[in-house]
């Protein structure tokens, strides 16, 4: 996949790295801010139908998570 572009399932990766990474807090298991901002990415997608989506269309603080996530991931899972 191209590094402009991510698709449905690794949106689904990242947000699951940064759930784990920053896991929701308090009685009401709010998500944190991480997992918020890839959360909207991701009901977009599902309401819109759409298998990936271009990173320059979403917001600064998604693309900066996606980037870091990327970059963490090992070759073998990428």
């Amino acid at each position: 996949m191209s590094e402009t572009i991510i698709s449905l399932t690794e949106l689904e990766e990242a947000i699951n790295y940064w759930r784990i990474q920053r896991p929701a807090t308090g009685e009401e298991c709010a998500l944190s801010p991480e997992v918020n901002a890839l959360a909207d990415v991701y009901a977009v997608m599902i309401i819109e139908r759409t298998h990936a989506v271009d990173l320059d269309a979403v917001g600064k603080e998604a693309r900066q998570l996606i980037d870091a996530w990327r970059k963490i991931r090992t070759p073998q899972n990428a």
